[in-house]
Formats: structure tokens, C-alpha cells, sequence
């Protein structure tokens, strides 16, 4: 009420900062980068957002149409984004997951000021929200102000949700995209557990798979580039995703490829199996357990050179339901994992009958 449609942003760029905001499939992230001096504008604004918005029918109709204007850049003109909207919808048939974040087009077309009101109001409440501030800030100052700004807010209890499991799949799941594509391409991917809430010393299979991603992919030298792409070009480029963080207890374990000229989609998903057997009937080797562990201390060493990274891990982790101070084992968890474990996973969770895989058959 007490500021103009972009004013915001405004006010941050004359305070010398930066502002912006997102949303996963698990959270929504508001944030700001400001000097420390001027950290009261931030929560004094912030905390306006949370209780005071006005969304009124023009300007609602004009942001509907920017986030109309995104999906068909980042996903209806990128044939490899359909790939992995169709995957998700596949693999994820009852967990919401299977939705695209940015929602279907017809969402978009169909949703009001209205809709967007009613979220407001059932989801924006300090019960809801997680306010982290990192920085050279004195504490007892940064909770003084958050209780002037913030304490006020009535707090309402949110909508229970109720919790929404997959069922086990029981037998493969295939599609095939028809895009306008020079080439054509290649995700499949298994269902597989992700960390658990209730403490991390006993979760070795999230674990496992996090290092078996590293094992796969993620450098020059790591198995599916050095086999699939340099020693054989079987493959224009290739690689693997999962996370082992998720609020809805679901994730899945991917790989993605681009066959070269001479080799079909069909060959190549053969390949990456291939790959994937070696690792369960030969192991890993120690040189490659220590570059995957080397790797991801320099990360975790990289992301603490940046305050937002920090502030934006601590975020995420929170929301998501686990506890900021898992990061503080993360090393360690990862030192302690085995080829055994890591053989153990892909025995218990990559086969045929929990594996979705979708194709791209590039159309002129």
C-alpha cells in the first residue's frame, strides 16, 4: 500500500543494492543484497511484502504476461526442456514434481488476480517463512530489527499438507517428443531416495548416489565424457543429475545424452547402461573416489567465499525441512562412502522396471 508497482526495486538500487526473487519446486526466494548499514530498508520492506500486498487486475495481467513470454522462451523453443518437462510428468505420476514449476501454458492462460490473492493469503505468514541474514552484521542488532519489523505480523497456522508418496512403479515408462531439433537426444532416469530429515549419520545411500554422480559426470575426466564422448565419440556430450535434498522426500536419479551422427538414441541408452554395469561388476577405483571428493571440498570451499551463497544454502535447507548444520558433515559423509555402496544403489535401484526414458526425434 505504502509503495508504487517497480518501487521497490527502486529503492534498492538507490541503496546502492540488489534485489530479486525465484521459485523451486519447493520454496519461493525473496532476496537482497545491501550494505550492512542498510539492512533495516531490506526488512522493513520485506515485512510490508509479507503482510500489506496489493495485486490489482492490470498489473496482474501484466505479469502473467511476462511469465507467459518465459515459458516459451526457456521452455516451449528448447526442445531439450520439453524432454525434461515430458520426463518429469512421467516419472513423477501422483507427486506433484510431476508439474512444471513455471506451471502448463493453460494454467497461465487461465489464472486470475484472483488465484493470486487467495495464495497470498493462504501461504504468506511468518509461520511460513524463514528469514535468514548473513553478513558482517551484529546479531543482537539484526534481531532487534526483525522483531520491530517483522514481531507485529499476526501469524496464522497454514494449510496442513497432506504428505504425497509415488507409488512404486512397476515397469518401464517410454515417450518419444517430436521437436524441431538438429539432433536428437536422450534422458532416462530411476527413482531413488533422497536425505533424510531425521539426521544424516545413518543416510548412506543418498550419499552413494551423490558420489556416483561425480563418478559419471561433472568433469573431463569422469566416466561418461572420457568413454561415451573422447575414447569411442559415441556421444556428442553426455551426463548425470540427482539431488539428494528435496522437501517432498522425492528425487530421481538422471542421465542425458546427445548420440553422435552415426549412433541412434536407442544405441546410446544401451551405452549408458553399460556404464552403469562396469561400475556394479568392476567398482570404482580409489584415484576416482579421491578426484569426486576433491572436488566437492573445493566446492563447498568456493561457496563460502560468497555471503549470499551462505545465506542461500541456509535458506534452502531450512525450507526444505532439513537442518543448516548437516552442511557442517557434508565432507565427511561423502569421505566415508564405498565402491560397495556405491554398487549397492545401482543394484537396488536401477532397473528396467523403475526406468522412464524419453527421446527426442528431431522433426526439420
Amino acid at each position: 500500500k505504502t509503495t508504487k508497482p517497480g518501487e521497490y526495486s527502486e529503492i534498492v538500487a538507490a541503496a546502492g543494492g540488489r534485489e530479486n526473487a525465484f521459485t523451486g519446486a519447493d520454496y519461493t526466494a525473496y532476496f537482497q543484497r545491501l550494505e550492512k548499514s542498510r539492512l533495516p530498508i531490506s526488512m522493513k520492506m520485506e515485512s510490508d511484502r509479507m503482510q500489506n500486498l496489493v495485486i490489482t487486475e492490470e498489473e496482474f495481467k501484466k505479469e502473467i504476461s511476462v511469465v507467459m513470454e518465459e515459458r516459451r522462451w526457456r521452455t516451449d523453443d528448447k526442445p531439450k526442456a520439453q524432454v525434461n518437462e515430458l520426463f518429469n510428468s512421467l516419472i513423477f505420476r501422483a507427486h506433484p514434481y510431476g508439474r512444471p514449476i513455471v506451471g502448463w501454458m493453460n494454467d497461465l492462460q487461465n489464472m486470475t488476480y484472483e488465484d493470486a490473492i487467495e495464495w497470498y493469503k493462504m501461504w504468506y505468514s511468518p509461520s511460513n517463512a524463514i528469514l535468514v541474514i548473513a553478513g558482517d552484521v551484529n546479531t543482537k542488532k539484526v534481531f532487534a530489527e526483525a522483531r520491530k519489523y517483522f514481531g507485529k505480523i499476526p501469524a496464522y497456522e497454514i494449510a496442513k499438507r497432506k504428505p504425497q508418496f509415488e507409488p512404486i512403479q512397476m515397469g518401464s515408462r517410454r515417450a518419444v517428443l517430436k521437436a524441431p531439433s538438429k539432433l536428437p537426444y536422450i534422458q532416462m532416469g530411476y527413482p531413488t531416495p533422497t536425505l533424510g530429515k531425521d539426521g544424516i549419520s545413518n543416510q548412506k545411500e543418498a550419499f552413494a548416489l551423490e558420489v556416483l554422480v561425480g563418478i559419471l559426470s561433472g568433469t573431463s575426466s569422469s566416466r561418461l565424457n572420457q568413454n561415451l564422448v573422447k575414447k569411442t565419440s559415441k556421444a556428442v556430450n553426455v551426463s548425470a543429475g540427482y539431488s539428494m535434498l528435496s522437501r517432498g522426500g522425492q528425487s530421481s536419479f538422471e542421465m542425458y545424452g546427445t548420440p553422435s551422427e552415426n549412433v541412434s538414441v536407442v544405441e546410446l541408452e544401451k551405452y549408458l547402461k553399460i556404464e552403469l554395469k562396469n561400475i556394479v561388476d568392476n567398482g570404482v577405483t580409489d584415484i576416482e573416489l579421491k578426484r569426486v571428493i576433491t572436488s566437492v571440498i573445493a566446492g563447498e570451499v568456493y561457496q563460502k567465499d560468497s555471503v549470499m551463497g551462505a545465506a542461500m544454502q541456509i535458506g534452502q535447507l531450512e525450507t526444505m525441512g532439513y537442518s543448516h548444520k548437516i552442511v557442517d558433515d557434508y565432507i565427511d559423509n561423502i569421505k566415508k562412502v564405498t565402491t560397495k555402496d556405491i554398487q549397492d544403489v545401482i543394484k537396488k535401484y536401477f532397473h528396467d522396471d523403475a526406468l522412464t526414458v524419453v527421446t527426442l526425434d528431431p522433426q526439420p
